[in-house]
């Protein structure tokens, strides 16, 4: 084995067990709860929520915990990719919440429709109310519709976003799937921020995949609202080995920013005047917090959710903490993995408020592993702390995956993103 496979599997091991194994911080001992009595609402059952409710359980074992999410089954961004290229089925990508009733967690299938967070209350789609005492929001994110002109809810349905993995994503594949060989796929990206993944760069990659086994005349366009993206060099690399001359990226300096969509032609027009043309047209529109975040008042004029970076407690209202793609925590991607470890860290802190403990030091981390085809995978890793109320990025810590990585380590990286899948899945929601 070479030093270089060596180095990249022992950073990414590492990464990966600690995510998987919750052993980002010193959790507070299980000693008998001050307030036994305490109800903590966990509202969303995504990669923040889910972990946030299982870890709370751990550590608060006498504590009432519900959790509140509408879907009976939750499907992942994270993989969804894969689904459209063929190499993941639909249920493979789908978790379930027995394991976390399991532990006593009580799992309520309904939407919160709104937050009093003077009353300490919840209000639910199923006409319930729930009291607590305090609450973590994990809403993942809302679509700005309009934002981008010509782009709402009823253009989704001809042009879809694919950003929420479920009929949306379904829907994508389906057009893809009905696509003459030889036609063109249009993807618009927007400026940042936004979820990632799905990650429209390996998206890129899979629906190439899925072409070159099925349509190889067919051609892809990226247009994007950026001049640059994270692991660009490897992306271009990794495209132009597998793929060829498939994909197309055009950057915002180059006229790639779309201010334009006509869904029913399947057009788009960019910010120069230039129009393109799709057979299937994938647009990700600008994206801000989910909705209950805004209800409950912890979003700011960006639409985005200001945290306490060492609890990741609302900056705005006391005892509502959120995580996942909602906050504002950047360095930190808005990622499932980021999620994951912003859940445990809220758990910790939860508990040891209700114990009147000191708060545990606060150390988050991420790996974004990307799927450039069978047995090709790249990856980006990152550890971050809590300074001065920020989440920083620690000094020296993490990295990206090397441009003369051999096709070893190419095949090293791709394993690794199928354990880190089944690994934090099984973290989050396993038996």
């Amino acid at each position: 084995m070479s030093r270089q496979l060596e180095s990249g599997i022992s950073r990414r091991k590492l990464m990966g067990g600690m995510a998987a194994g919750g052993l980002l911080l010193g959790a507070p001992a299980l000693v008998h709860a001050r307030q036994a009595s305490a109800h903590v609402v966990v509202v969303g059952g995504g990669f923040g929520g889910a972990t946030a409710a299982r870890y709370l359980r751990r550590y608060l074992p006498e504590v009432k915990i519900t959790l509140v999410e509408p879907a009976q089954r939750f499907y992942t961004c994270p993989f969804s990719n894969l689904y459209l290229a063929g190499l993941r089925s639909w249920e493979s990508i789908g978790h379930g919440f027995d394991g976390l009733r399991k532990l006593g967690i009580e799992v309520v299938h309904a939407s919160a429709e709104g937050v009093d967070a003077a009353a300490r209350t919840v209000r639910l789609s199923n006409g319930s109310t729930l009291k607590w005492d305090k609450l973590v929001l994990s809403p993942g994110v809302d679509m700005q519709w309009n934002k981008l002109n010509g782009y709402d809810e009823a253009a989704a349905e001809l042009a879809p976003h694919a950003w929420k993995a479920g009929p949306q994503t379904q829907l994508l594949k389906r057009q893809l799937e009905a696509m003459k060989d030889g036609g063109t796929f249009v993807m618009t990206i927007p400026e940042n921020p936004f979820r990632c993944p799905p990650g429209p760069y390996e998206r890129a990659a899979m629906v190439a995949h899925y072409f070159k086994q099925h349509k190889p005349k067919s051609k892809i366009l990226l247009l994007d609202a950026k001049t640059a993206f994270s692991k660009q060099a490897l992306f271009m690399q990794g495209w132009k080995a597998l793929y060829g001359e498939m994909i197309e990226w055009i950057g915002q300096s180059d006229d790639g920013e779309v201010v334009r969509v006509d869904a029913r032609k399947r057009e788009v027009e960019t910010a120069f005047g230039q129009i393109h043309k799709a057979d299937v047209l994938n647009v990700i529109p600008p994206q801000k917090a989910g909705f209950i975040a805004e209800r409950a008042g912890v979003t700011n004029g960006s639409g985005w959710v200001p945290i306490k970076g060492d609890t990741f407690e609302s900056a705005q209202v006391q005892d509502v903490f959120v995580v996942g793609d909602a906050t504002i925590a950047a360095p930190m991607p808005k990622s499932g993995f980021a999620a994951n470890t912003q859940g445990k860290v809220v758990a910790a802190a939860i508990a040891a408020q209700v114990r009147g403990q000191d708060l545990p030091a606060a150390s988050y981390a991420n790996t974004c592993y990307s799927l450039i085809g069978p047995g090709y995978g790249i990856s980006v890793a990152g550890v971050y702390r809590a300074e001065n109320g920020k989440v920083i990025e620690v000094p020296g810590s993490g990295g990206v995956s090397p441009l003369d990585g051999d096709q070893r380590f190419r095949q090293a990286e791709a394993r690794y993103g199928e354990g880190w899948y089944a690994a934090i899945t099984a973290d989050i929601w396993g038996v």
